[in-house]
């Protein structure tokens, strides 16, 4: 920095000047990274989560710890009820067989319980049904439908579906009852696609030869991954004593386990949880489908979808758009003074004596001027700075 002690007084303040200018200038570059859309280019501003415990009775309990297992996560990073749509039989926690009742635990020590903290379920019992389930998926639900229970989802929404319960080949079963098929699942999330209502999916689903359950889709921008192959059981993870039966399946267990370490800010990706996949540990071989995906899983984030972090876009600002605020503004701050266009033809009016013209016209041009000025700003704000920047290199060439 000893340069600096050689030139003189006007062209030191000139720098300093210009200093102030350009880092006014870059203020709106951190602005638009903050609130712009993040690096990995998903392209959504909204997150929602569908999760499902496709059974039913007590023996079946660790599919009902899976289910909340996830509703866990997904609202730890981020996505509100609002967004969560959870079907469940919820014939567990207060189940007569249940030693601890009003709670479901996931592991054998019982240290966190599932159950117990603000669980909201959207379609309980017998409401969780095949029909049920298509109709969600599709928007295709009765008006009488309150919106906890709709999945009001756009274009820019990207959407977790999680799927557990007891299944075969393409199909899985609700509630003993009746089953849903691959061919069912794949049809539903194209009518999503013709009718705007995702940006990406995640299908993430447990049960025995689950991936079978993702070899139908078709539809673009939908990522897919299941416990096993097809011919293949998906195990329980451990017994607990106490309760009687298994708590939870060994590959949810092990993706809740490697969700433990992800928060709202992490760039953990897709890429790295399915390189987590151990076949030994799981005691099964999860599979995953990307042919349909349109982003490299290395640039996916786990928080695209298990996140509730929300995306603000950033829209330049038009002189169309500066004309509507400001007769907005207008309209509110002065109603006494704003010409409304009037019903009657201008030819009735002149035979009638009234003055059509609208005196106030050419006051708005004044505001409006100043609007565009601003606009404009930034830009002659960055010309001038080139302008210095050149002008202080050539006078200092010249002075040496």
């Amino acid at each position: 920095m000893q340069w600096l002690q050689h030139l003189p007084r006007h062209c030191l303040f000139l720098l300093a000047c210009l200093a102030a200018w350009t880092s006014a200038v870059s203020q709106d570059e951190p602005v638009a990274n903050f609130f712009g859309k993040h690096n990995g280019t998903s392209g959504h501003t909204n997150n929602w989560a569908v999760l499902v415990c496709a059974s039913r009775y007590w023996f079946n309990y660790r599919h009902m710890a899976n289910a909340l297992g996830m509703y866990r996560t997904v609202k730890r990073l981020g996505i509100p009820d609002s967004n969560i749509i959870l079907m469940l039989a919820d014939d567990v926690a207060c189940n007569a067989r249940n030693k601890f009742p009003g709670s479901v635990y996931a592991k054998s020590g019982r240290h966190l319980d599932l159950y117990g903290g603000n669980i909201e379920v959207d379609y309980r019992g017998y409401e969780v049904t095949v029909e049920n389930f298509i109709r969600l998926l599709t928007g295709r639900v009765d008006p009488s439908v309150p919106r906890s229970k709709r999945l009001l989802t756009d274009d820019r929404s990207n959407i977790f579906v999680y799927m557990t319960g007891h299944g075969g080949n393409e199909f899985l079963k609700f509630q003993d009852n009746e089953e849903i098929s691959a061919f069912d699942i794949a049809d539903a999330f194209e009518q999503m696609w013709q009718k705007k209502r995702y940006n990406e999916i995640f299908f993430m689903i447990d049960t025995c030869q689950a991936n079978t359950m993702y070899s139908q889709f078709y539809s673009p921008n939908i990522l897919a991954t299941g416990s096993s192959e097809i011919g293949e059981n998906s195990y329980s993870h451990e017994n607990d004593n106490d309760v009687g039966v298994s708590v939870i399946d060994s590959y949810t267990h092990f993706v809740l386990e490697f969700m433990e370490g992800i928060n709202k800010t992490s760039q953990v990706s897709m890429q790295d949880l399915f390189s987590s996949y151990d076949p030994v540990k799981i005691r099964s071989h999860p599979g995953v489908r990307s042919d349909l995906f349109q982003r490299p899983l290395e640039g996916a984030l786990v928080t695209d979808f298990f996140g509730g972090v929300s995306q603000a876009e950033i829209f330049p600002v038009t002189e169309e758009d500066a004309d509507t605020a400001l007769q907005y503004i207008t309209r509110v701050s002065f109603p006494d003074h704003v010409v409304h266009p009037d019903p009657v033809s201008p030819q009735a009016c002149h035979d009638q004596g009234v003055n059509t013209t609208r005196s106030n016209a050419t006051a708005l041009t004044p505001e409006k001027d100043n609007i565009m000025l601003d606009v404009r700003w930034k830009d002659i704000r960055k010309w001038t700075s080139i302008a210095i920047v050149g002008f202080l290199v050539g006078w200092v060439s010249f002075v040496r």
